[in-house]
């Protein structure tokens, strides 16, 4: 197999929050109701899983919850469950922690790295180098952006870091897309022709919504950079989608991310294979 066999789409949670910071320039006054995302694929000798969602403990806790949470930018973070978000979708999927073979970070922020726990010392975690060098740099500025510390400075992950674009399994290619944080990486996602053939591009948190990509609108959060400087990463996405013939994916859209974790879960329930 030279690609992906089955891509599952996950959803962790939502966040309601101000529309200005998915598309920059919105009134602060319009709000939406995000899906917190990531993605299951099942690639030559295991899964791979794209982002970890939020970690509960720090949304449960009233005191965490101040500390971090509460500091937000507006946002609220809603969980889908009273049990471990991941750990619960990952249940209904059929797919254990124990047959996640690598997971990789879009970036660092809570509600992309707050599950990263459940890997440390089981699985590599892969990563660009910018992103974690800024993830661990002097507190408390990465903090101000979102990015929470205790989920992800843990000596026992295996971090494997990039420096640039990196294939990290058969059909999956790390694409950097810098400029919502430091070191963001969008995903290239290439279906194995035995399993039908195709692929995505999974933008991640480079473009929130349809119109970040249909009408090249840049994103509301950014860190080191202008807010017009986020549309290059949106462009570069956009023609790799274009050369394959791939659409590219929102990262929380909540309309296409619903319609395409319906078609994705249609494309493989005839022929799906134990998961075990």
């Amino acid at each position: 197999m030279t690609g992906v066999r089955q891509i599952v789409l996950l959803t962790l949670g939502w966040e309601e929050l101000p529309k200005a910071w998915s598309v920059h320039g919105t009134d602060p006054a319009e709000r939406l109701v995000e899906p917190v995302p990531a993605v299951l694929l099942e690639c030559d000798g295991g899964w791979l899983l794209l982002d970890t969602g939020f970690n509960p403990a720090l949304i449960r806790d009233a005191a965490l919850h101040r500390r971090f949470h509460g500091r937000n930018h507006g946002i609220t973070a809603v969980l889908p469950g009273p049990g471990e978000p991941l750990e619960e979708v990952l249940d209904r999927a059929g797919v254990g922690f124990d047959m996640i073979t690598a997971v990789a970070l879009s970036h660092l922020h809570n509600d992309h790295a707050g599950g990263i726990r459940h890997f440390a010392g089981s699985a590599p975690v892969h990563a660009q180098r910018a992103e974690l060098d800024y993830g661990l740099g002097p507190h408390p500025e990465p903090e101000r952006h979102g990015m929470f510390r205790v989920d992800y400075d843990d000596p026992t992950i295996e971090w494997r870091l990039a420096d640039g674009d990196v294939e990290i399994a058969p059909g999956v290619t790390a694409v950097l897309t810098a400029g919502h944080t430091p070191g963001h990486q969008s995903f290239l996602v290439e279906i194995d022709e035995a399993a039908g053939g195709g692929g995505y591009v999974f933008a991640f948190d480079a473009a929130d919504l349809t119109e970040n990509i249909e009408e090249e609108k840049a994103i509301g959060g950014f860190i080191g950079c202008a807010p017009e400087d986020t549309l290059e990463p949106i462009r570069r996405l956009k023609a790799i989608g274009a050369e394959r013939g791939f659409p590219v994916v929102p990262g929380h859209d909540p309309l296409v991310w619903a319609r395409l974790t319906t078609e994705l879960a249609e494309r493989w329930a005839p022929t799906a294979r134990p998961l075990a």
